[in-house]
């Protein structure tokens, strides 16, 4: 099998890839629509003539991408990144959700497998670890830079 790249309108990846799915093309295996690759989904299939077929009625998919790839070309949208990664102890964060949202905070500790941080706020007037989710803090300033 090949997977072939689809040209879509910007922000439209996920509907594109639903749709070509929801067809019932029986040479169609797959499709992909990672959140870092803007304006394309991966498709894989048979041959570029099943896509096209199935791309014919879909509103917002412009065009295939002449040529095809490999499976592992595309298997690093296959495995999730981690939210911690780029993390380091030291490094100032500002939390973006959660009950402290817009704090500013130093990392304490990072726990990679669970996917959390601990962080003990600058504006406290009692140090308190708050152990928060990789997703709901973003980097200000970090060491190693």
């Amino acid at each position: 099998m090949s997977v072939y790249a689809v040209k879509t309108t910007a922000s439209q990846e996920r509907t594109v890839a639903d749709m070509v799915i929801s067809r019932e093309e029986a040479d169609i295996h797959a499709a992909l629509a990672p959140d870092s690759l803007t304006s394309y989904v991966m498709v894989e299939a048979a041959g570029p003539a099943a896509i096209e077929r199935a791309l014919e009625d879909i509103p917002h998919a412009r065009n295939l991408v002449p040529g095809e790839s490999s499976l592992a070309e595309v298997e690093h949208f296959l495995s999730p990144k981690p939210d911690v990664e780029g993390i380091a102890e030291g490094d100032i964060v500002e939390l973006i959700a959660g009950p402290f949202k817009g704090e500013k905070a130093r990392v304490q500790r990072i726990d990679e497998g669970k996917d959390q941080v601990t962080v003990e706020l600058y504006e406290a007037t009692v140090p308190i670890p708050v152990t928060v989710r990789g997703d709901q803090i973003r980097v200000l300033d970090s060491e190693e830079r």
